[in-house]
């Protein structure tokens, strides 16, 4: 890879220096041509570019140096290929005649064909950055902006790869409309790279193909296999370029001997194509296969002799669209429409010879006398029949339509730009006439759209649009027709993830038993054996071998040997249980504190009238005795059985129940230090500024921070319920993982804050005269709380099991027992015992200072 990125920079330095050696050179300027490339151009005011797949081969001349090298001849003219491309002139044509997109602006193209080989492509992307092939212009036209602004595709990945790499140095926009490899979204790598077409879905024997796009695949793959635990790969080939007959008997006789039946492939048609074959040479069959997007359509493996092996192929495809008016437009083209300079290399003009097996004068040697036909470019495409006109399965033609109108939308809203607003330094805007590559760069990251189809069009950070997929499904018919047939759908939203719809009534499967294959390399071992692995074997494979003497087997890892060994029992089940003396006592506890939190709430109800009650904040001391037994009732989420819901709503509901109540104190301890100051002259404005609007607001703005916490938290990495198997070989320990460290990190740390602030404030108030005393109980209280969980942490983390929850229980309770104790202990003890300390006559006389 980095040989050919030297050489291609070697080419693009060269390219450059006879460019700018030329403007002194001559009066005019002179391009050197790399390739005789095919193509279709339109003038315009601007000028975007496109790479195609018109032709699906090439053939290169062997060069000796020792003549001009000839250059390279496409071979296999694709019609659909040439579809895409006139998708595109389409869409600019369609733009054109919209008043209310880019008005008084013309667009124009500058079409190439790939021919399926890099370095063409890559030729043709470099004259698209640079100039137009082999040309002359005026020397003050050599100067200024690139003649392509913005290029849609290259369809293939490894070639995207290569072209982003070099014009991506440059900030010229390129969108993809077919290259999936998701080391594409490497924002840092391919700054100026975008697509309309999702990256891959990699999600079990692999075949790839032996480029970027393949062993980038093959990585992922085996990457998330190891992180799913949901299978293995019994072998991973990766499949040749080029014609090597050898490399594909080799690779089609592995998978003749595996026991694997199921084959993914993420290739090219080329790839398939050639292994098809050598599976029908060798007769392969019984196998399952699964078909990446690169071929899952593709017609020239939809053949009666490819059938009987790919019948029940399951494979991803581009979602389909809706283009109104497309037919016509195709079946309006004709060479005189398109006639250029270089007419020989016309796209237009190949697939007219192609359609009709004629040829323009003057043709090859020997044509006419052979009984070959000569063009009049006079036929009609409605006559004839051909694949070219087929706009039932509208897939990388509606990306390609897509790329181009976010192209035009982004340009048509820099047109838009207000003069003294614009984005760019002093707040200019960008013209036609300036127009650089990286300004269209700013717009097309804002892209939002909606299709005609009904489709919205943005991208993300990384330039990749949410991906939705249709599942396909190959299905051979009774009359020996073939039909492709839509089974289901991949999806990804903001929200949802990844989802997965699959009709399996509709699915075909190419099997006597009309039912999916079983794809395993070894079969489950048998009571009386056990697994033994084979040496250089995926750890899917293994042999079954008898069991030694005195010990048996059994399939599931849920049971366990009885103390005798003579025979197998299930494993003892553990977590923290209501029926146990710990979940009893804990239980008891719990439900004895919210019993005594809601006796003082009626006691505070009841003499609410009273001084002591109305001196200390009624409001707040209510609410923080219902955010009490809240934390009390808490603590029964984590005894039981864990469940997703318990193991989800546990630490949200401790969370935000303790930041309610540390909230509440928080507050009262900024109402004793408010109220103090407004006792001192000039300091009533105080409690202006801290009224009772004030103080539900600070409450209610400090709780739904810890709210929005676990909300975050629950959406990316919920805690979810956990059969541990380490602990102990003879017991299950159901537990609730938390999903995500960080977040359970968070949430206690933003309880720790807020307490630590809380015992600061209060603690700074302890020495105020007597009848602001109550900071003196919240200083009590906090450090209570504040100990009970520093000591909380190392004992949770070295505690095992179900033993954890009990720590993380009893923390609980002690720390409300804490608050509920050292808060609301004194103050019941004056409203019930001592009714005469209970006036205002008699709390205000405790407002001496003692020396």
């Amino acid at each position: 890879m980095r040989g050919f990125l030297f050489r291609a920079c070697l080419s693009l330095i060269f390219m450059y220096s006879s460019f700018f050696c030329s403007i002194f050179l001559s009066p005019s300027c002179k391009l050197r041509r790399q390739f005789n490339l095919n193509g279709i151009h339109r003038t315009g005011d601007v000028i975007l570019g496109g790479l195609f797949e018109v032709h699906y081969s090439s053939v290169f001349p062997e060069l000796t140096f020792m003549s001009e090298p000839r250059q390279p001849s496409c071979q296999g003219f694709d019609p659909p290929g040439f579809r895409h491309a006139m998708s595109m002139a389409f869409a600019i044509d369609e733009i054109n005649k919209n008043s209310t997109l880019l008005p008084n602006v013309t667009l124009g193209y500058s079409l190439y064909d790939n021919c399926a080989t890099l370095g063409i492509g890559f030729s043709a992307a470099l004259s698209l950055a640079s100039g137009q092939e082999e040309q002359f212009l005026p020397q003050e036209n050599c100067l200024g902006t690139p003649p392509v602004l913005g290029i849609v595709g290259d369809p293939f990945s490894t070639f995207s790869i290569a072209t982003s790499d070099i014009l991506g140095l440059f900030k010229v926009p390129i969108i993809s409309y077919f290259a999936t490899c998701s080391c594409l979204s490497d924002r840092r790598r391919f700054p100026s790279f975008f697509r309309t077409v999702p990256n891959d879905l990699v999600h079990h024997c692999l075949l790839v193909s032996d480029d970027d796009y393949g062993l980038h695949v093959s990585r992922s793959f085996q990457s998330e296999l190891t992180k799913s635990g949901g299978g293995c790969l019994a072998y991973s080939e990766i499949l040749p370029w080029g014609n090597d007959p050898d490399e594909y008997k080799r690779i089609v006789d592995v998978m003749k001997k595996s026991t694997a039946h199921v084959v993914i492939v993420f290739a090219h048609q080329m790839h398939m194509i050639q292994l098809m074959e050598e599976v029908v040479r060798k007769n392969v069959t019984g196998l399952q296969w699964i078909a990446s997007e690169a071929w899952t359509l593709v017609d020239g493996l939809h053949t009666p002799a490819f059938m009987p092996y790919l019948g029940g192929t399951l494979g991803i495809a581009i979602r389909r669209g809706r283009i109104p008016g497309l037919r016509k437009f195709l079946s309006r083209i004709n060479p005189e429409q398109h006639r250029t300079n270089d007419y020989e290399n016309s796209m237009v003009k190949q697939f007219w010879e192609h359609t009709f097996h004629c040829r323009f004068a003057p043709p090859s040697a020997g044509w006419v006398e052979a009984g070959g036909v000569l063009c009049t470019g006079q036929e009609d495409l409605e006559k004839v029949k051909t694949e070219f006109l087929d706009v039932s399965e509208l897939r990388p033609e509606y990306n390609i339509y897509k790329a181009v109108y976010a192209l035009a939308y982004a340009l048509d809203n820099m047109i838009r730009c207000v003069s003294g607003k614009g984005p760019f330094s002093n707040h200019r805007c960008a013209t036609i006439k300036t127009l650089e590559p990286w300004q269209l760069m700013y717009y097309l990251e804002k892209v939002n759209f909606t299709t005609p189809s009904g489709d919205l069009v943005s991208f993300d950070e990384n330039g990749d649009v949410l991906p939705i997929y249709d599942i396909m499904n190959w299905q051979w018919l009774p009359d020996g027709g073939i039909k492709v047939q839509n089974v289901g759908e991949v999806k990804k939203s903001a929200l949802k993830g990844e989802e997965l719809t699959l009709h399996e009534d509709k699915i075909y499967w190419n099997f006597e038993s009309k039912e999916p294959p079983k794809s395993i390399c070894s079969e489950s071992c048998p009571p009386g054996t056990r697994m033994a692995r084979k040496r250089g074997q995926p750890v899917c494979c293994f042999d079954c071998i008898p069991c030694s003497d005195g010990k048996i087997s059994k399939k599931t890892e849920d049971f366990w040997s009885s103390p005798q060994r003579d025979l197998c029992v299930p494993k003892k089940t553990e977590f923290l249980s209501y029926h146990e003396p710990l979940g009893i006592c804990l239980t008891a506890t719990s439900l004895l504190g919210t019993f005594i939190c809601a006796v003082v709430l009626a006691i505070f109800i009841h003499h609410r009238s009273t001084p002591m009650v109305r001196a200390n904040n009624s409001e707040l001391s209510f609410l923080l005795l219902v955010s009490l037994k809240l934390c009390f009732l808490c603590s029964l989420l984590f005894i039981g059985r864990p469940r997703l819901w318990t193991c989800q709503l546990r630490h949200a509901a401790f969370g935000i129940s303790f930041v309610l109540c540390v909230s509440c104190i928080l507050v009262k301890t900024m109402v004793v230090l408010a109220v103090f100051k407004a006792s001192k002259p000039g300091g009533g404005a105080s409690l202006k500024w801290f009224g009772a609007v004030q103080q539900r607001g600070t409450v209610l703005v400090l709780t739904s921070v810890q709210a929005a916490i676990c909300t975050a938290w629950l959406v990316s990495a919920s805690p979810v319920p956990h059969k541990n198997t380490q602990y102990h070989n003879d017991k299950i320990v159901y537990e609730c993982v938390v999903g995500s460290t960080i977040g359970f990190a968070v949430l206690l740390g933003y309880i720790g804050l807020l307490a630590l602030l809380s015992f600061l404030l209060a603690f700074l108030a302890r020495n105020l005269p007597d009848n602001f005393n109550e900071a003196k109980l919240i200083t009590f209280s906090m450090l209570i709380f504040c100990a009970v969980w520093v000591a909380f942490v190392p004992a949770y983390v070295n505690s095992p099991g179900k033993y954890a929850d009990a720590v993380e229980v009893f923390a609980i309770l002690a720390s409300s027992f804490g608050l509920l104790v050292a808060l609301f202990g004194p103050k019941c003890y004056v409203i019930l015992l001592r009714p005469e300390r209970n006036t205002k006559k008699a709390i205000m006389g405790r407002g001496t200072t003692r020396e």
